[in-house]
């Protein structure tokens, strides 16, 4: 058992990794009925939310059903990310985390997400900051380093924990990696190991599988599991890997019936969230996933990739199961 501040595990969380315009509050929900034990909103740019823009503030939007839920926020610039953590407070989530990971070029040219790799005396002041701001629990997530030649997890999570922080997440490659490659789970062990860290350390990165996560779990202690891209259209992926994890039996992936439920569920919310065009539009990136390994595919694909109203995307998957 631990915690994240004021949040409690019994057994090793499986947690939804924060990931932009994927989890959002009708696939997190989704994700949260399978089981997920924390998640996070899709990343905020603190200087959005500074300037109100709307695309921002829809990203703080949390239900009840969703608890514990952090909300993820990035940026380079001290004073706007307290400003930001005040602004994303108002939401009241259960923590808020740091961004220190994010690859993607258009973050890193803007000095957010994994450029504060290459400025970890920044890091270290910006992460101070923003604890000393809220008397919510802070969170942080990065990576290993910057490339090759600077991979100094070890000694930066150490320095992030004395700033305050009550937990750290580490994706298991660099950023210069983006998403290639395998990821390298053995600094993540290094630092859950360091006799010197005393709070929690989340692994992430390439658990696809109930066996993938028991294997890290085993191999490297860490205290909890980060899922990403591998939840995409997978939200059945948290309570197989809990259940194995508790019995070692796999579970079976879920009937094909119980995949169009979800799938529809899923769209419903996002409609509800987003409007009928958008979110049948942005479901098309779901779809391979909800129903991979099923025979013939292929030709559904094809039409859902064309439709544009809900009617006729609910027909096609009655058709399917």
């Amino acid at each position: 058992m631990f915690s994240i501040g004021n949040i409690s595990f019994t057994d090793t969380p499986i947690i939804l990794a924060p990931m932009e315009d994927i989890t959002d509050p009708s696939f997190r929900s989704v994700c949260k009925e399978y089981g997920a034990d924390l998640m996070y909103t899709e990343f905020i740019a603190s200087e959005g939310l500074i300037r109100d823009a709307a695309k921002s503030l829809i990203k703080l939007t949390i239900s009840s059903r969703e608890r514990p839920i952090g909300i993820q926020i990035f940026g380079h610039n001290i004073d706007s990310m307290i400003a930001a953590t005040e602004i994303a407070e108002q939401a009241k989530p259960d923590l808020i985390d740091l961004n220190f990971g994010c690859p993607v070029k258009k973050v890193v040219r803007k000095g957010g997400g994994a450029a504060m790799l290459k400025d970890i005396p920044g890091m270290i002041r910006m992460t101070e900051a923003v604890v000393q701001a809220t008397r919510l629990p802070v969170t942080v997530k990065t990576r290993l380093g910057w490339d090759e030649q600077h991979k100094n997890i070890v000694d930066v999570a150490e320095r992030l924990q004395d700033t305050g922080i009550k937990a750290i997440t580490i994706h298991g490659r660099t950023k210069v990696q983006l998403y290639k490659g395998k990821a390298d789970w053995t600094l993540i062990g290094a630092v859950k190991n360091n006799p010197r860290m005393r709070i929690p350390v989340i692994g992430n990165g390439d658990i696809d599988s109930p066996e993938k996560a028991l294997e890290m779990k085993k191999m490297y202690g860490v205290d909890g599991l980060m899922i990403g891209r591998a939840a995409v259209g997978n939200p059945w992926l948290f309570k197989r890997i809990k259940y194995y994890l508790k019995t070692g039996i796999p579970l079976p992936l879920p009937a094909i019936q119980e995949r169009v439920r979800v799938c529809r569920v899923h769209l419903q919310r996002a409609i509800q969230l987003k409007g009928e065009r958008r979110a049948v539009i942005e479901m098309r990136k779901y779809y391979s996933n909800y129903f991979k390994g099923l025979h013939d595919f292929k030709q559904y694909k094809m039409r859902l990739m064309t439709m544009t109203g809900f009617d006729e995307v609910d027909g096609l998957l009655r058709e399917i199961g």
